[in-house]
């Protein structure tokens, strides 16, 4: 599933081909992608709409028009291209055709991702419905306080299970927990409440840096991920011990272990 820096890396791409764009027409080739609207009011209410900008919260892409915003949800295999004559693919479910006879078309393998249009551009307010309001703070956009983060972390879970929940700290997957921690020297299976006040600082900085970093080369590549026209991210080549053998700090060899049941890369010589 794509990352906040894959999302960030992929809104930064659409912004170069895509604003001030009008959308001709809009073809929808498979509607359960869309969660608030209708198959007919979608295609609708976007025709000769234009893009304005493009924005990010967590992992959501979110698309100011200039009365609507469209926020699109990747999942796990949720890309986009821009085309011009090219045959659709089987995977292409929604096509925004341009005035100019460019096209961006949204491929989704798995057609997990989805998509919801309101009726507004002012993105405070669209914040406060579903499915932004259900997000904690955003690690790039927002400030991560320590009062805030250890009110959250006053729980027994396992500190990974609380960097992957989206209502805590919105953007950060699987690769990004095990990153962030390696750089915190903290376990993946320590009980939440168990931190000190040291360790939670050290979380929020080690966030910002490996985010900061991740997006600074467009993202990780490991199997699927692809920004605009099929660019891969280049994070792959300084991950400290996800999807490691030997952990790029001590070399000493990684264990694998399931937390939350989600694959999980540590080192029981850095983390303690």
């Amino acid at each position: 599933m794509p990352e906040l820096p894959e999302v960030e890396t992929i809104c930064n791409d659409l912004k170069k081909i895509i604003l001030n764009k009008q959308i001709k027409n809009v073809y929808v080739y498979h509607s359960d992608i869309l969660k608030n609207t209708s198959k007919d009011s979608f295609i609708n209410e976007l025709k000769n709409e234009v893009f304005l900008d493009i924005k990010r919260i967590g992992k959501n892409i979110i698309f100011i028009l200039k009365n609507h915003i469209l926020i699109s949800h990747l999942r796990m295999e949720g890309k986009y291209f821009l085309k011009t004559n090219e045959s659709l693919s089987k995977h292409e479910h929604i096509v925004f055709l341009f005035n100019d006879n460019t096209n961006l078309r949204y491929h989704d393998t798995r057609k997990f991702g989805t998509m919801h249009l309101f009726n507004t551009n002012k993105l405070d307010e669209v914040r406060k419905l579903d499915p932004l309001n259900k997000l904690g703070l955003d690690p790039i956009l927002d400030n991560i306080t320590l009062d805030y983060l250890k009110e959250k972390l006053n729980n027994s879970l396992k500190i990974k299970a609380n960097l992957l929940d989206q209502s805590i700290i919105c953007g950060i997957g699987n690769i990004y927990a095990d990153e962030i921690l390696i750089m915190s020297h903290i376990l993946p299976f320590r009980k939440s409440n168990s931190l000190t006040d040291e360790e939670i600082l050290l979380i929020i900085k080690s966030t910002k840096e490996v985010l900061d970093k991740a997006i600074m080369y467009g993202g990780t590549t490991i199997r699927s991920f692809m920004s605009l026209n099929q660019r891969h991210g280049t994070f792959s080549d300084y991950l400290l011990i996800h999807n490691q053998r030997y952990c790029n700090i001590c070399h000493n060899k990684v264990d694998i272990i399931k937390v939350g049941g989600r694959t999980t890369y540590y080192c029981n010589k850095c983390q303690k």
